[in-house]
C-alpha cells in the first residue's frame, strides 16, 4: 500500500514583506497623495477662481502718457567778450534779482595777471614773516578774522559763497600787509609790493566784463537757441506740425553753454502737448489737471489754451507753477497727464451689481451674506471708489426712517463677493 504524502497548506501562511520595501511603498503612497492634492487644488482655482475681495483704501487715476514741449518765459544774456570764456557767479538753478551780476567773462591775459598776483602774495607773506617783532591789536584782530574765515571756508560747497569768502580773505591779508608796511623797517618794500598788487588787480577787474540779470528769476546756462521760439508770446503759432519740425529728442538734457546764460521766470512755465483722448476732446480752458514728471513728482496744472488739430487731435497748453527748476534741464519730455484722481474705498467693478438704479455689493461675514448699498464716486475700467451714503442722501433717495436706521455701511477690510447673485442674499 502506497504511503500518501501530505501537501503543505499555504492558505493560512502569511507573506513576509521586508521593512525596506514597506517604507518605500508608504513613501510612494504619500507622494502620490500630495501630487493629487496639488493637481486638484490647481484645477479648482482654474475652474472656480476665488470670488472674495477685501476692501482696501486706494486711488484711481484717469491718466494718459503724452509728449510735452516745455515753454518758458526766459531771456538770454550774452556780453561782448564771450570768446574769452566765462565764470559763473550765480550757479545753475540759483535765483537772482534784477540787475544782479550773474556771470562774468574773463579779461584779456587773466591767467597771467592772476599768476603775478599770486607771486606778489607770496612775497608779501614772506616779508611780513621776517618782521616777527611787529604786533599790534589791529593786526591781532585781522589774524583772528583770517583764521575764522579759513575755518569756515572748508565747510562751504556753494561756488558763489566760496568766491565771496576768498575775496574777503584777500582783503584782510592786504589790510594786514598795509599795517605791517607802515610799522616795519621794510615798510617801503612791503608798500611797494602792495601797490604793485593793486595795479595788477585793477587791470584784472577792469578787463573783466560782468553780465547782469535783466529780470529776477532762475539763472541757467542751458541755452538751446529756442528761447525766442518756444515762448508764451507765440502760443498762436504753435501746432503739431510746428512742434514736430523742431526735431527734438525726448528726454535729452539741454547742453550747458560756455558763452551765454539766461534768466527764467521762476513762477510759471508751460507744457504743450498733443492728445487724442476723449478727455482732451471734452476739456475746457481753466480745467485743473495734474502732471506726473519723470521724477515721479505729481504737480498741479491748469489748461491755459486748447486748439483743435487734424484727425481729431487736440493741442493742449498746460500752465505749471511748480517744479520749474526740474523742467529747466529739458525742452521735450514724456509725462503722465492725470485728468482726475480719487482716493477712498477701492472695490472691483465685478463686485458691484445694479438694482433699481442703485448700486450694491454683497458682504460676506462668517458665511452670512448682506446686501450693502454703496455710492460710486469714481469708476475706472476695472475698479471703483465707493462711499457709504449719508443720511441726507438716503432721504433724497426716498428711504424711510426705519430703512435709514438699519442702513449697513461698507467698511475698510470688508470681504465682498465678486459677481454676486442678489437672489441668494437675504
Amino acid at each position: 500500500m502506497e504511503k500518501q504524502v501530505k501537501k503543505p497548506d499555504n492558505k493560512n501562511k502569511k507573506i513576509k514583506v521586508k521593512p525596506e520595501l514597506k517604507k518605500k511603498i508608504i513613501l510612494y503612497i504619500v507622494l502620490t497623495a500630495v501630487v493629487l492634492y496639488v493637481v486638484y487644488t490647481i484645477y479648482l482655482l482654474i475652474k472656480q477662481p476665488t470670488n472674495v475681495f477685501t476692501v482696501e483704501e486706494g486711488t484711481l487715476y484717469q491718466e494718459e502718457t503724452d509728449i510735452g514741449y516745455v515753454i518758458r518765459k526766459e531771456t538770454v544774456v550774452r556780453g561782448n567778450n564771450y570768446k574769452n570764456g566765462m565764470e559763473q557767479i550765480k550757479t545753475e538753478g540759483q535765483r537772482a534779482s534784477k540787475d544782479e551780476n550773474i556771470f562774468r567773462y574773463y579779461s584779456t591775459n587773466e591767467e597771467s595777471l592772476k599768476q603775478k598776483i599770486a607771486e606778489l602774495d607770496t612775497k608779501i607773506q614772506d616779508a611780513m614773516a621776517e618782521d616777527t617783532g611787529i604786533f599790534t591789536a589791529d593786526m591781532k584782530s585781522l589774524e583772528d578774522q583770517i583764521d575764522d574765515k579759513l575755518k569756515e571756508i572748508n565747510k562751504i560747497t556753494d561756488v558763489t559763497t566760496l568766491t565771496e569768502y576768498k575775496k574777503e580773505i584777500d582783503d584782510l591779508v592786504t589790510k594786514k600787509a598795509k599795517i605791517a608796511g607802515d610799522l616795519s623797517p621794510k615798510g617801503s618794500y612791503l608798500n611797494q609790493l602792495i601797490e604793485e598788487r593793486k595795479q595788477y588787480e585793477s587791470k584784472l577787474n577792469s578787463g573783466a566784463e560782468y553780465v547782469t540779470a535783466p529780470m529776477s528769476g532762475i539763472v541757467s546756462y542751458k541755452v538751446d537757441g529756442l528761447e525766442e521760439t518756444l515762448t508764451p508770446d507765440n502760443f498762436g503759432s504753435i501746432n503739431k506740425e510746428f512742434l514736430e519740425s523742431l526735431n527734438l529728442k525726448t528726454g535729452k538734457v539741454v547742453a550747458t553753454s560756455e558763452e551765454a546764460g539766461k534768466v527764467i521766470d521762476n513762477f510759471c512755465c508751460y507744457i504743450a502737448t498733443i492728445s487724442s483722448s476723449e478727455e482732451a476732446k471734452q476739456a475746457e480752458v481753466g480745467d485743473d489737471v495734474k502732471i506726473r514728471l519723470s521724477n515721479n513728482a505729481e504737480i498741479s496744472a491748469e489748461i491755459n489754451s486748447i486748439a483743435n488739430e487734424e484727425n481729431g487731435e487736440v493741442l493742449l497748453i498746460l500752465e505749471v507753477n511748480e517744479q520749474i527748476e526740474e523742467l529747466i534741464n529739458y525742452r521735450k519730455i514724456s509725462f503722465d497727464l492725470i485728468w482726475w484722481d480719487e482716493t477712498g474705498l477701492k472695490v472691483p467693478n465685478k463686485a458691484i451689481v445694479e438694482e433699481n438704479d442703485l448700486n450694491y455689493v454683497v458682504r460676506n461675514r462668517a458665511g452670512y451674506l448682506s446686501k450693502i448699498l454703496v455710492n460710486i464716486t469714481r469708476q475706472g475700467d476695472k475698479y471703483s471708489i465707493v462711499t457709504p451714503y449719508t443720511t441726507e442722501e438716503l432721504k433724497e433717495l426716498g428711504f424711510s426712517s426705519g430703512e435709514i436706521n438699519t442702513y449697513k455701511k461698507i467698511s475698510l477690510y470688508d470681504e465682498i463677493i465678486l459677481n454676486p447673485d442678489l437672489s441668494k442674499v437675504e
